[in-house]
């Protein structure tokens, strides 16, 4: 009997683990630099994972191996995926290329043996699931089938738990694949579609991606085993265009859809082969063929095809083509083995020599078939014993009962903290009882508290308003007085300026210049008290002024008082006519009064700046000298009224100490902000801002 290459046990295609191992293994990484002592980095570990696993994917099975293997012996520091991704390459390289499963199973217990802490099992839940189900193959392919459905179910477990709907799709990819060696072929199709809906949202990965073209094909051979051919054509026909309408989405390995296309065609073409529709059968097989013999390719099936080719030879009796290709498939056995193939090969053989009257070597190539057959019946018997379904409903009752037992103990524990909790509850409920009855008694003593505290905020509102009418009289008395003490002290200052013009005596000018400068300063400061006690109240007539001819007026005002002491004033205005609504005397009278003050506080010969400068919301004015600057000891208190802080000019020059005080009330009645930096080695410089809230560019 012929055996399609998917018929037989294997469990997957070469081909499709090499993706596997490029998807599991694939970590970025750049550095190429090792530590101290020599040790490889992590980064650079990544580094050379990549490099093996492209090794690995071009068919360098072995230097891949070596060279990761000693990457990973050089390294220090590597986490719990790095490790686990190396064992995984290695098992895997043990188990599906050397054949070697004792050491595929040892390095399964050491995926699994990672695993050593719940808190790992919780993290990484893919790759425990994973390690449960690479155990499981290996030990499947070493024919201890009920070990391994353990295994299978344990994966299986894990990822329900954990709602891993990719590692269920890889569950029911294994249970299609035994049922289908067991020749349950309806029951593997179900498998086979489940596994390809579970992986639905997986198949971003390219490795998902592989599997589920594969799994479409599966169920194809599964009816078509069941002699369900249009439903098998209908599977393959999906697995083509399944490949077609994804093959943009990996362009960097246009090979691997190649060589699904090329196992899909060997399969259509068994159809074709029941249907006795040769000539359609002969031109998929030879498409197959072409694109699976190739170096790097399924070179395995490409065989299988190349065993159904003869096939149809055998049936049409076209015995030049069977030997030619008979001779081909013998070269291939020393680099593409199968005791499957073999089996069907000598079959073959035995045909083409029997119709050849060749009846001794046709009876050797016949007895070599039959050796082979009996050596697959007596590997696939203990399979096919093997009841999957039942072991499955075991594995499952025992996972119930281990459920139904750690939930009993779970209850047992819930009964205990539940009672603890209602102990916990009366403690509270007392302690709430006794803290309510304390409460009462606060709440009493809180009422009184709080009469006390609002009997205290009416005394304080009474104060507030009689100290504002204290203050608005303090104000007007102030007014008053400052007004009725101008007149005369006016008539004296202008009195005693006619009479130092007069003829008299040097003492008694001496004595009327100062009584005139006494006059004059007394006027100054009337003038200062009534400025401060109209400013709290008085409303600012606002007006557009211009910025930088506001600067200019007010400084040249001074220029003359300035040159009395040899002093420069400079001004640097803004770099374009900018006008804000303010008000123009009480801006100005501040302007005037931080340059005077720089005149009175700057040695002889000094010099003062003016600047202006435009910010953003805002302009800012600041007025430095190069004069005594002011102590840190004064500087808190420079704004207060009536301030302690007054000190003579560097000429004598009396000082009120109301000036800034008024200053900070016009500015703050602006909305902008005022202050200033000193120290006693390089003078003092005031700054204001005026917001521009209203500010008007001039045409």
């Amino acid at each position: 009997m012929f055996i399609n290459k998917s018929s037989v046990p294997v469990w997957l295609s070469c081909n499709l683990w090499i993706s596997l191992f490029v998807a599991c293994f694939f970590l970025t990484g750049s550095s190429c630099k090792k530590q101290q002592g020599g040790q490889l980095s992590s980064s650079a570990y990544n580094s050379i994972a990549d490099t093996a696993n492209k090794l690995y994917d071009n068919g360098q099975y072995e230097k891949a191996v070596h060279y990761l293997d000693s990457a990973f012996h050089h390294s220090s520091g590597l986490g719990f995926k790095q490790v686990y991704n190396y064992y995984f390459f290695v098992y895997n390289y043990n188990s599906h290329i050397k054949n070697d499963r004792n050491t595929a199973l040892l390095y399964a217990d050491s995926m699994l043996n990672m695993f050593d802490t719940p808190e790992k099992k919780l993290k990484f839940t893919n790759e425990y699931g994973q390690a449960h189900l690479s155990k499981g193959d290996v030990l499947f392919d070493m024919h201890r089938y009920n070990e391994a459905y353990g295994y299978f179910y344990s994966g299986k477990v894990i990822a329900n738990n954990n709602l891993d709907d990719c590692t269920l799709g890889d569950y029911s990819y294994r249970m299609g694949m035994i049922l289908y060696k067991q020749e349950h072929y309806g029951r593997a199709a179900r498998f086979f579609k489940k596994s390809f809906e579970e992986t639905a949202s997986c198949d971003g990965n390219f490795n998902y991606f592989y599997r589920r073209q594969e799994l479409l094909n599966n169920a194809g051979l599964s009816y078509s085993k069941k002699q369900m051919t249009d439903s098998a054509m209908y599977f393959y026909k999906q697995a083509l265009e399944y490949l077609q309408n994804n093959k943009d989405r990996f362009k960097d390995r246009p090979q691997m859809g190649e060589v699904a296309r090329g196992v899909i065609y060997g399969n259509m073409a068994d159809i074709y082969i029941k249907q006795k529709n040769y000539d359609k059968a002969k031109g998929l097989l030879k498409k197959s063929i072409a694109i699976n013999l190739r170096k790097g390719n399924d070179n395995n099936d490409a065989q299988y095809a190349e065993l159904k080719l003869a096939d149809i030879y055998d049936k049409e009796n076209a015995n030049d083509s069977l030997l030619s290709i008979l001779n081909t498939i013998g070269l291939q056995f020393d680099s593409v083995k199968s005791i499957y193939a073999e089996q069907d090969w000598h079959l073959f053989m035995s045909h083409y020599f029997l119709k050849m009257n060749d009846h001794q070597r046709a009876m050797m190539h016949f007895k070599l078939y039959d050796e082979l057959k009996d050596t697959i019946t007596s590997n696939s018997r203990k399979l096919k014993e093997a009841d999957v379904a039942e072991q499955v409903k075991s594995l499952e009752k025992d996972n119930e009962f281990n459920n139904l037992k750690k939930n009993n103990q779970l209850q047992h524990l819930y009964l205990n903290v539940t009672g603890v909790f209602a102990i916990m509850l009366i403690v509270i409920i007392s302690l709430i009882f006794f803290n309510w009855q304390k409460s009462k008694k606060n709440i009493k003593t809180l009422g009184g508290l709080n009469n006390q505290i609002n009997s205290q905020n009416h005394d304080l509102e009474k104060a507030l308003k009689e100290l504002r009418l204290n203050s608005q009289e303090k104000d007007r008395i102030l007014r008053t007085v400052a007004h009725d003490l101008r007149n005369p002290i006016g008539g004296i200052a202008s009195l005693t300026s006619v009479m130092s013009g007069e003829n008299y005596t040097a003492e008694q000018k001496e004595m009327i210049n100062l009584i005139r400068e006494t006059s004059f300063n007394s006027i100054e400061l009337i003038n200062e008290i009534l400025e401060a006690t109209n400013s709290t109240s008085v409303v600012l007539n606002k007006e557009p002024v211009e910025i930088n001819s506001l600067l200019n007026n007010s400084a040249e005002l001074l220029r003359f008082k300035a040159a009395e002491k040899q002093q420069i004033i400079s001004i640097i205005t803004l770099s374009r006519p900018l006008e804000i609504c303010i008000s123009r005397e009480k801006i100005w009278r501040v302007i005037s009064n931080l340059i005077s003050n720089a005149i009175k506080f700057s040695p002889v010969a000094s010099a003062i700046l003016v600047k202006a400068e435009e910010l953003e919301r805002e302009v800012k004015i600041s007025v430095k000298d190069n004069g005594i600057g002011i102590p840190d000891k004064l500087k808190g208190q420079v704004f207060n009224m009536f301030t302690n802080a007054k000190r003579p000019g560097t000429a004598g020059e009396k000082s009120f100490g109301l000036g800034l005080s008024i200053c900070r009330q016009i500015i703050e009645k602006h909305g902008g902000r005022i202050w200033f930096d000193s120290d006693t080695e390089n003078g003092t410089t005031f700054y204001f801002t005026l917001p521009k809230e209203e500010l008007k560019a001039e045409g």
